[in-house]
This record gives structure tokens, C-alpha cells and sequence, in this order.
């Protein structure tokens, strides 16, 4: 039995804050060879500090932002100048306020606010100079096995895999799994399977397009009703009969074709020749 596992056991995990801590050493040590001794690191949710204290160790410095109060109290044992440890939601925390450079993002964070903690360090599709996305080089998150399936997903993918996430992940960046992560490397277990992925940001976003804000309404409006064909979806948006009908027949899509059967591309090409039909 490992002494990341009897730790764990010490610790009072909460569930409302969705804390399942890791305790396989294979895995801890996979998400430290991540990590180089040129690297700032951001860790969010650091919990008992079984990462933390490893990847403390090999980084230039480590910020963490835990929410945690006892969490809080578990982490002072680590005592040097290059860690500084920061009790605040990461929704309500930027990275400029934290010092101004380049962080390597790590994270194994509670999977029901993915979608938002996302948000905030990517940005939307339309945030073209958001500060935080403009201060990350990479993002190694640990995730729910299905979310990274939709993160790494693409139109090729089964479709309940693609969607609005999986656009907004990769608009700015390169994402891939790095390996699957199983329930029993974790206390408490979770009931699902894990994995951790690496989100690398990019200078430019995918796609250029005139208008960001319309490609975001237009993409978004396309995954609101997924049983819906895209003629249906976009309608149902609030763009005109008219100029729906006109877009696809321009571009000769099929009325019938669904929204998640489109790359990042198609749908800058969709939202182009849609603005222009309006």
C-alpha cells in the first residue's frame, strides 16, 4: 500500500468539492516528467499535495491555487521559496495577478467544472487576446475518461464524442491523450475511468475568420439540438430561412447534414458565407 494512498486515507476528502486525490505513484510520476526545471507551473487543485511536492521539486517555481481550507492546511508542509500557495477559486483567479510570465498549467481537477476552468484559461472562441490563454504554453489536465474523449474528438469521431467543447479546446491549441488513468488510482475511487491529456496552446487560433463573435453564435447554434439537421439548427439559432438555404446551397452542403459531421474549418467556411448572406 503506497504512503500516497494511507495520506489520502488521513485526509477528510470532500464530495461537494468533488476531491478524489491521486495516489498512484506511476501515474504522479508520469505527470512530473511533464514538467522541466525551465518551468513556472501553475497547479490548480493541488488537494494533499502528492503532485505538488514532486513537481516542487524539479520546476523553476510552482504557484497553486486550492480552494480547500483543510487542503490549505495539508500543504504547508511544503516549505520552500520556489512554491507559493494561493487560497482562492481558479474561476476567480488570473494568471497576470500571479506574475508575468509563462506558466505550464497542471491540473487534476474536479470533472463537474471542466467545462468552465477551461474556459477561463482558453478562453471563447471570440476572446482572441485573452490574458489568461496568452500566459499558458501547455495545459497537462486530468480529466474524466469520457471528457477526453470530447476533448480530443474531431468530426471523424463518433458524434456524441465532438461538440461545442471539443471546438473550443482545440480552436487555440493541439490536444492529445497522453494515457488513460484507471479508478483504482485514486482515493476515494471515482466511478469512472480518468485519463490525462496535454492541451498545447498556439500562437494563432485555427481558423481565421471576419467575424469571431458570428463564428461562435454560428458553432454554438449548430450543437444546441444535435438530432437537428443544420439547416434546422441554424434556423432554430436565429438565423433567416433565406440565408440558411442560400449558405448551404453556395457551399453544396446537404440540407440534412449534421453539425458534428464539420471540421473547425467547415465551420469557418460556413460562418463566412453565412454573414454574407444575411
Amino acid at each position: 500500500m503506497s504512503d500516497y494512498f494511507l495520506r489520502a486515507k488521513l485526509f477528510k476528502t470532500k464530495k461537494r468539492l468533488g476531491q478524489n486525490f491521486l495516489v498512484d505513484e506511476s501515474v504522479i510520476d508520469r505527470i512530473v516528467q511533464e514538467v522541466t526545471p525551465d518551468d513556472t507551473v501553475l497547479e490548480i487543485g493541488p488537494g494533499a499535495g502528492f503532485v505538488t511536492e514532486n513537481i516542487v521539486n524539479k520546476a523553476k517555481k510552482v504557484y497553486a491555487v486550492e480552494i480547500d481550507k483543510d487542503a490549505i492546511e495539508a500543504l504547508a508542509h511544503i516549505r520552500t521559496n520556489k512554491f507559493t500557495l494561493i487560497h482562492n477559486d481558479i474561476l476567480k483567479t488570473n494568471l497576470k495577478d500571479l506574475e508575468d510570465t509563462t506558466f505550464k498549467v497542471v491540473a487534476n481537477i474536479p470533472y463537474y467544472i471542466t467545462s468552465p476552468i477551461l474556459a477561463h484559461l482558453l478562453g471563447e472562441i471570440d476572446d482572441l487576446n485573452n490574458d489568461n490563454r496568452k500566459r499558458i504554453s501547455e495545459i497537462i489536465l486530468m480529466v474524466q475518461w469520457e471528457v477526453a474523449q470530447r476533448l480530443v474528438a474531431n468530426e471523424k469521431s463518433p458524434s456524441k464524442q465532438y461538440g461545442l467543447l471539443s471546438i473550443l479546446t482545440q480552436f487555440n491549441a493541439e490536444v492529445e491523450l497522453i494515457q488513460k488513468v484507471g479508478k483504482r488510482s485514486f482515493y476515494p475511487a471515482p466511478k469512472v475511468d480518468s485519463a490525462l491529456v496535454r492541451i498545447t496552446i498556439n500562437k494563432e487560433p485555427k481558423v481565421k475568420v471576419n467575424d469571431y463573435t458570428f463564428l461562435k453564435r454560428v458553432v454554438k447554434a449548430c450543437f444546441a439540438t444535435r438530432r437537428k439537421n443544420l439547416k434546422n439548427s441554424l434556423i432554430n439559432g436565429g438565423f433567416s430561412k433565406e440565408s440558411v438555404s442560400k449558405t448551404l446551397s453556395n457551399l453544396d452542403i446537404e440540407e440534412n447534414t449534421r453539425g458534428e459531421t464539420l471540421s473547425i474549418q467547415e465551420f469557418a467556411k460556413l460562418s463566412e458565407e453565412l454573414k454574407n448572406n444575411q
